[in-house]
């Protein structure tokens, strides 16, 4: 399973968003890790500036470097704006959307629910994190890991943030992927554009 295992606040903190999740080092220390990042004269050119928008989105939705350039070559050759197809696909990720659902309180979280077998897609189980989900497809907890007290305790304190691209029944822990979520429905922060302009060079 192909995933990041460096430190999170860190990125986090070089980013200056909490991109893991809530982050308690990034409110005591709102700037950059390293003996420069507090330096507010650091010019940064315009592909340091390209670049640090495409890892933001790689270590957002936790993907490395090829997955991420073959998921933006995908994005390219479809018709429509690439960026908000890029956007889409990441959405669209299996892992991503139960996330969402509030199955697991982060990303890498329901990743390793994923690819553990807890999660059914259309009631059959799917064991792969990138598995790109389409519309009107029915995710859920596998019957018997409804009793998860990791899965359970999401639920329970998950976001009462509403995506509308999605719908939940929490009593069934099922939910359903309605459509494709228009790029200013995503709550990420990440300027596609930028990503863009970089794959474009």
């Amino acid at each position: 399973m192909a995933r990041y295992r460096g430190p999170k606040q860190k990125k986090a903190r070089r980013f200056r968003e909490p991109i893991f999740g809530p982050s308690k080092a990034l409110e005591r220390k709102p700037y950059g890790p390293g003996q420069h990042g507090r330096s507010r004269y650091s010019r940064k050119s315009e592909y340091a500036i390209q670049l640090e928008e495409k890892q933001k989105a790689k270590y957002t939705y936790g993907l490395l470097e090829k997955q991420f350039s073959n998921l933006f070559k995908k994005a390219n050759a479809k018709t429509g704006v690439t960026g908000e197809i890029l956007l889409q696909y990441l959405e669209s990720r299996l892992d991503n959307t139960v996330y969402r659902l509030g199955f697991a309180r982060t990303r890498r979280q329901a990743r390793q629910l994923v690819s553990h077998k807890h999660i059914v897609v259309n009631g059959e189980v799917v064991n792969i994190p990138s598995y790109q989900l389409k519309p009107g497809d029915v995710v859920s907890v596998r019957p018997k890991s409804k009793t998860l007290d990791v899965i359970n305790d999401s639920l329970q304190h998950a976001p009462t943030t509403k995506y509308k691209w999605v719908e939940i029944d929490k009593k069934s822990m099922s939910g359903k992927f309605l459509n494709m979520p228009d790029i200013d429905e995503i709550p990420e922060n990440i300027d596609v554009q930028l990503i863009v302009e970089l794959y474009s060079k």
